[in-house]
């Protein structure tokens, strides 16, 4: 078997061909009988490819039209903000979702400047908007849409819609959404409004996204601490939409920070393969992050942002690529820790159940309510909103915290603000959040943490999503008695949609994926990788049984 070529420079033959991959998304046209090429909204919206006739125009021209039902079922008659990343398919999207929004008469802001917005920035102007309006009295709030399929690779689309509480809409909505879109689509698009580009264009109006973000930053990070420190920043978009924003933070506030690669491409040619050779703007991944960790040594905090920049990755020159869930920990225990002192003593730390319990420890240690919630950062929307959680975050490296005086900042992932965050620790601590994790470990203990995937039909993820915990017979897992079997997130009570099983070091959860024919294990050991592959095969072997 050849060497694997992961974390090495693309090649030609790596490359998604744009010309090809635009041209099948305005001739290709979806087969609605054929659940691969319908509309389906996972934790973040619609994704597909043009390519496999899963993200087309006729799925934007439904989805969107289906979006103007639904915010006009629920009478939201404000502004809609509409922004997009650098993939290939985003650009051609945007200009679909603007012709029928157009047509239904949706006041829509756009870029003033025609460039890429991040989701965190969509997300910060909706509150902004809405900023004093009850969110249940629904005339004149806004909304927004964002064209982005995240950190998927070259080749794919992604477009999700957020309500006017700036989070991702929540399955009520979406299922909604979903349903009419197919519907639409069914009906050979019969009932979709739809005007030229050149009349939607004019139609829209201009918001400074990025100066309205990027001024208001002071609000939510200690720039000034990070700016009197002199840390020296290297912050890389990885293509991606925070292209401009890294050049203007560093410009407005004296910041000493270098973009370390401002080049927008949407072949991502200058990126280096992920796990399976493939281009994926993963700022967690050790092997998409190659380029900048053979960097760390340049800068006293590196940074980088998956395509919509709701994901953040931490290099420090002590550690290197720190893993999502260790700087997740660092940074609950650094905010909560007494360095926001503007935020209610009530606030409480929200993660997802398949994040590292290490954060459990650290909520007990600081004597701070903790609620986990299942996969999904929409489980923290009501309480970014209300300021009931400081923080929420998921082990994918998205998450987002309330500004320094307890108000909301955004309800979706902000991997700008994370990304700073690492900066601030290090200015105000002189201690890089690497360090600080160590010390963690050696107050809690070194847990080892791994996610493997194994085959699964669709039936079989059906009914691992429908699983009940009488149907786990074991009562033991990796030589330890079983202290729970959930069905259920402990925070909140909602579906998890799989299984997560504990002891009392070490926990598996057994989620299916959403786009592929695997079904997911995310496991955790504090008495180390010996313990944590026994956890792992005695999952496999527990969920196989509970399939049947």
């Amino acid at each position: 078997m050849a060497d694997s070529r992961a974390g090495t420079p693309a090649q030609p033959q790596d490359l998604v061909d744009v010309a090809h991959l635009v041209t099948a998304y305005y001739t290709e046209v979806p087969d609605p009988d054929d659940v691969d090429q319908q509309v389906a909204f996972g934790t973040s919206g619609h994704r597909g490819t043009s390519l496999r006739t899963s993200f087309n125009e006729t799925h934007i021209l439904a989805t969107t039209q289906a979006i103007c039902d639904y915010r006009k079922d629920q009478g939201y008659t404000g502004p809609l903000f509409i922004g997009r990343d650098t993939h290939g398919l985003s650009e051609p999207a945007w200009a679909t979702a603007l012709e029928v929004l157009a047509a239904n008469d949706v006041t829509v802001l756009v870029d003033a400047d025609d460039r890429y917005t991040p989701t965190p920035a969509v997300s910060h102007a909706i509150i902004r908007a809405n900023r004093g309006k009850p969110l249940d009295q629904p005339a004149g709030l806004a909304d927004g849409i964002v064209v982005t399929p995240s950190h998927n690779p070259p080749s794919d689309g992604g477009f999700k819609y957020n309500p006017p509480h700036g989070g991702p809409a929540d399955s009520d909505a979406t299922a909604v959404i979903a349903k009419r879109a197919n519907e639409l689509i069914k009906a050979g698009l019969d009932g979709v409004r739809r005007i030229p580009f050149a009349r939607a264009r004019a139609a829209a109006s201009s918001y400074d996204f990025l100066g309205t973000y990027v001024d208001d930053l002071p609000q939510v990070v200690d720039l000034a601490a990070i700016r009197d420190a002199g840390v020296r920043i290297g912050a890389d978009p990885l293509g991606g939409a925070s292209v401009d924003y890294w050049g203007a933070i560093a410009d407005r506030h004296g910041i000493d920070l270098t973009v370390v690669n401002p080049l927008v491409d949407p072949t991502w040619r200058f990126m280096t393969l992920d796990w399976d050779e493939k281009i994926r703007m993963d700022c967690s991944s050790p092997n998409a992050m190659a380029s900048l960790i053979a960097r760390k040594d340049e800068y006293d905090i590196a940074t980088g942002n998956d395509a919509d920049s709701d994901r953040h990755g931490i290099v420090t020159p002590d550690a290197g690529l720190m893993n999502p869930n260790h700087f997740l920990a660092v940074a609950i225990g650094y905010l909560f820790g007494g360095a926001r002192p503007g935020w209610p003593d009530s606030a409480r730390i929200g993660k997802t159940l398949v994040s590292s319990s290490m954060i459990d420890r650290v909520a007990a240690s600081l004597g701070k309510p903790m609620v986990e919630v299942p996969v999904g950062f929409k489980w923290f929307v009501p309480g970014l909103i209300d300021g009931s959680f400081g923080f929420g975050g998921e082990e994918s490296a998205g998450a987002s915290f309330l500004r320094t005086d307890g108000g909301p900042w955004t309800t979706d992932k902000d991997g700008i603000i994370l990304a700073l965050l690492a900066s601030e620790i290090l200015a105000r601590t002189d201690r890089t959040p690497s360090q600080h994790y160590a010390d963690l470990v050696s107050q809690h203990g070194d847990p080892a943490y791994a996610r493997i995937d194994a085959p699964a039909t669709r039936e079989q993820k059906a009914k691992l999503a429908a699983l009940s915990p009488d149907d786990v017979s074991a009562t033991s897992l990796a030589g330890e008695e079983i202290t729970a079997k959930l069905t259920e997130a402990p925070g909140n009570g909602a579906k998890i949609g799989g299984l997560k099983v504990t002891t009392e070091s070490a926990w598996f959860a057994a989620r299916p994926s959403g786009t592929e024919d695997v079904y997911k294990i995310y496991a955790e050991s504090f008495q180390g990788p010996e313990h944590l592959a026994r956890v792992q095969e005695e999952a496999r072997e527990l969920v196989a049984a509970a399939l049947g």
